[in-house]
């Protein structure tokens, strides 16, 4: 087997598996008769650690993963890659990253409406008995990364890129839920309930971390004080919480950039899609080809208590990342956050 971790130091916050423990949770995945050829780590995500796996199922003619309408024992070796995905161990997330993976496979379901562009599940194990860490297997989605392939178009043909990413958005922000708050728990009745509970999580976590969390709980105080203001969101609508280039492929030798893969859906929640993360991204730099994002998104009303709100999430989004700041060692980052914070804070009425 031909094992490639990512190496990090040992106070690094992901922590690879074992060559033998790929094996093991391969094993229980998909039966003794797969082997794995080879396992190597991939570095483009911050949370988990996601492996590309290559298997050989050595045929014993009652292959219950053989493709469907294949005869039995018809293909007696058969080679193909797949996805790993191991979460951190249990001591090492915080209240607003606690068990992200059950997060995304409960959200499954509901983003049945761009499924056609999301990996299959295909082996979930959650009782933490092989690694201690939940880990899921995935189908491997064919593509190229948008970081990657947009560089290979000019930047004129960008906008086409955007646009789709748009119109995908808005099919995610369709979809009604009940309550609001992570889709796997937990619900509140109340927009204003689940912001303020998000933001009271993200200052213990930070104070855990022994940063200091005063600014993030003097916005959750803002954030009580308008809770009439956010309570005008009544219904919940589905947000993807990382919607952008780093989780989507593009299609290999396209005439313009085009979309046809999603993953990463860990952060799903119920809430105000204009609070969602590709919301705010999309918003950041206008002027430029970002713009034709709302061409198929549509526009954001210009409301005072609309443009209220979205103050409330920039900073919520700001909170959120001086967290994943100190996790990556960014430290001047988190210095940096401060001060973006103190000015949002200024800008916010009460």
């Amino acid at each position: 087997m031909d094992f490639q971790p990512i190496e990090r130091p040992s106070e690094a916050f992901q922590q690879s598996v074992t060559a033998e423990q790929v094996v093991a949770m391969t094993r229980r995945a998909f039966g003794t008769h797969v082997q794995v050829r080879a396992a190597v780590e991939l570095g483009n995500g911050t949370y988990n650690n996601t492996y590309s796996v290559d298997l050989t199922d050595v045929n014993t003619g009652e292959d219950p993963h053989e493709s469907p309408g294949e005869p039995s024992g018809a293909n007696p070796r058969r080679d193909r890659s797949v996805i790993l995905r191991v979460a951190p161990e249990p001591a090492r997330q915080s209240r607003t990253d606690h068990a992200f993976l059950r997060n995304e496979v409960a959200s499954i379901p509901h983003l049945a409406p761009i499924a056609a562009l999301m990996p299959r599940l295909l082996a979930t194990d959650f009782s933490q008995q092989v690694v201690g860490r939940d880990y899921v297997f995935q189908s491997l989605l064919h593509g190229v990364p948008a970081p990657e392939g947009l560089a290979a178009y000019p930047r004129a043909s960008w906008a086409a890129f955007y646009r789709n990413l748009g119109a995908i958005t808005r099919v995610v922000h369709d979809v009604r839920g009940e309550r609001f708050g992570p889709v796997s728990g937990p619900a509140f009745d109340t927009w204003s309930e689940a912001v303020a509970a998000h933001l009271d999580d993200l200052a213990a976590d930070l104070d855990d971390l022994g940063l200091d969390a005063t600014d993030v709980r003097r916005l959750a105080q803002v954030a009580v004080a308008h809770r009439t203001v956010l309570d005008r969101i009544r219904e919940p609508r589905l947000l993807h919480g990382d919607l952008w280039t780093v989780n989507v492929m593009l299609t290999p030798g396209a005439p313009e950039p085009t979309v046809c893969g999603v993953f990463d859906c860990h952060r799903c929640s119920w809430g105000d899609p204009e609070a969602d993360w590709s919301i705010l991204l999309a918003g950041r730099r206008p002027g430029t080809e970002r713009d034709a994002f709302w061409e198929a998104y549509g526009p954001l009303t210009n409301a005072d208590e609309a443009r209220l709100r979205r103050l409330i999430y920039r900073a919520s989004h700001l909170a959120a990342a001086r967290l994943e700041r100190h996790r990556l060692g960014n430290h001047v980052g988190v210095a940096e956050s401060y001060d973006e914070m103190r000015e949002l804070l200024a800008l916010l009425p009460g």
